[in-house]
């Protein structure tokens, strides 16, 4: 289900977590086009996060930290990356309104970036929205093998040890259901959505943030999950 509005709505970031309290979210058509419109799929993403998968040649990169993995510290350039062409997608979601909306739930400490580096040049990485218990993934990119799937294994292990309950994944590719994603209807999500956002919050950086995490601690705490 979407629903659409002109670019002179005034969407804040105040409204937009508001908007994901209520399991929808935006995108626009293109980098290009103003305008956004409001999506609530009628089956939703999700990656349990007591179901994670994780191949046994991806656990030995994330082991090796050949990466540099940190949180929060480019946040504009991971967003940057993940708006950037990619192989097999020419054109992108992210127009300058996003980029800006979700600048600003960063700045409110409600968006977190993974970054994954090799030496000093940034490789990959994921941007998404906490609220409560719950992360919603919004986006991911890469530029070298891997770099991308080292920052989801990192991104689980965090709200693991940070106390979430829901990682949504809004939809579901063949890439994420590798890692255990599945699809639930719609109803069966606000329900979980609703436990998640009500109560104690998640910490997002109960694990430290300003130091890279081991991979072999990732990879521990995901199992202990497991």
């Amino acid at each position: 289900m979407t629903s659409r509005e002109s670019a002179a709505s005034e969407i804040t970031p105040q409204v937009l977590l508001r908007a994901y309290a209520c399991g929808i979210f935006p995108m626009a058509e293109s980098a290009e086009d103003p305008t956004l419109f409001w999506v609530e799929p009628e089956m939703r993403g999700l990656i349990p996060l007591d179901g994670f998968r994780i191949a046994s040649r991806l656990a030995r990169t994330v082991r090796s930290d050949g990466f540099r993995v940190t949180v929060d510290t480019a946040f504009k350039a991971v967003i940057a990356g993940c708006a950037a062409p990619q192989p097999g997608r020419d054109d992108t979601w992210i127009n300058k309104r996003i980029r800006d909306l979700y600048l600003g739930l960063y700045e409110l400490g409600h968006c977190h970036s993974v970054e994954v580096w090799q030496d000093d040049d940034l490789v990959g990485g994921l941007y998404g929205v906490s609220l409560g218990r719950a992360f919603f993934g919004e986006s991911m990119f890469h530029r070298a093998r891997d770099a991308s799937k080292v920052a989801l294994v990192h991104l689980v292990a965090r709200l693991i040890a940070g106390g979430f309950e829901l990682l949504d994944t809004q939809y579901v590719t063949e890439h994420l259901r590798s890692f255990g994603a599945v699809e639930i209807p719609r109803r069966r999500y606000r329900a979980l959505l609703d436990k998640a956002i009500t109560g104690e919050p998640a910490d997002f950086i109960r694990l430290p943030a300003d130091a890279p995490v081991p991979g072999t601690l990732a990879l521990e705490i995901i199992a202990a999950r497991g």
